[in-house]
């Protein structure tokens, strides 16, 4: 069992009709749902933990998680509001404007986190629900609390325009890290958590001392890597396909990653810190053939195991 914990909202697309019109179409998304949603379609066993408004966008959320395979039992409701993404997609990259304020998946209180079932190998964390109070903290103190007893996976996939306070934000990061079994991080998160001249692969290194038993670095279109043991390296090429666009391409990766990972038997605490370079290049090249179903078709909309032929 894998445990999702994470924000779940409504994408706003931006499509433009016959007559050039511009307007916006609601998608469910959240970069955590996403995976949790790839995961349920990849056959893994998912749980989703994460803050749900019983309003309009609240209730497509959970119907698509449910179609997908992803129990809900975990999910915090609220008449609270849904937090909204307005995306803009330029040349296939996307980027975000957020409406979060006072929301369900905001507003989660620190002290009411659920209990996990025993049966829970790995928990994965990240996304914005990692920035903003108090769910940030809702989230960091659960990943704390079940650090001894599960996999703690973590993708941060920061999204810099929405940080309003970067100390608090960092040092939420630096205790989350230090708690991590399996750290992916883009380039561009890279970039940012470590600033300064190294080069990417140096800077995945400094966060291996920082904790993490394996950093996974994704690159785009130059494929993906896992740095772990005494210094080794994985490196695979990422698929050749015609790109819709990027949205939720990290974010199926992952899911890819987990989910052959967890087929075969290696992501369990007693064995994480035991993988090889065959275990991981696995998990790598499913991953990004996870990945490239999903940005050959617009959205968030990510393979079901029947498609990976």
């Amino acid at each position: 069992m894998i445990v999702c914990c994470g924000e779940a909202l409504i994408d706003m697309i931006p499509t433009t009709d016959s007559s050039g019109a511009r307007s916006f179409t609601p998608h469910a998304g959240g970069a955590i749902f996403n995976t949790a949603i790839a995961l349920g379609r990849l056959g893994a066993q998912a749980h989703f933990v994460s803050g749900v408004s019983t309003d309009l966008f609240g209730k497509i959320l959970l119907d698509q998680l449910h179609k997908s395979n992803v129990a809900t039992d975990l999910v915090v409701r609220s008449d609270r509001p849904t937090t909204l993404a307005f995306v803009e997609l330029t040349d296939g990259h996307a980027s975000y404007v957020f409406y979060d304020e006072n929301t369900a998946g905001r507003l989660l209180d620190p002290q009411e986190r659920p209990s996990i079932p025993d049966a829970a190998n790995a928990m994965y964390f990240g996304g914005i629900s990692l920035i903003s109070e108090p769910a940030a903290d809702f989230y960091l103190a659960l990943a704390v609390r079940e650090a001894s007893r599960r996999v703690i996976v973590v993708d941060p996939n920061i999204r810099v325009s929405f940080i309003q306070d970067e100390v608090s934000y960092r040092a939420r990061l630096d205790t989350l890290i230090a708690h991590v079994d399996i750290l992916k991080v883009s380039d561009e998160d890279l970039d940012w958590i470590v600033p300064g001249p190294l080069s990417l692969l140096e800077k995945a290194g400094v966060l291996r001392e920082r904790g993490p038993e394996i950093v996974v670095l994704t690159k785009g279109s130059a494929g993906a890597c896992a740095l772990f043991g005494e210094g080794e390296i994985v490196d695979v090429p990422a698929q050749t396909v015609t790109v819709a666009d990027t949205v939720g391409a990290g974010d199926t990766f992952n899911a890819g990653f987990l989910a052959k990972l967890a087929e075969d038997g290696l992501l369990d605490r007693n064995r994480i810190n035991n993988l090889n370079a065959a275990d991981l290049r696995r998990a790598l090249e499913y991953g990004t053939k996870v990945a490239a179903v999903t940005v050959s078709r617009p959205g968030a909309n990510p393979p079901w195991k029947s498609e990976l032929a």
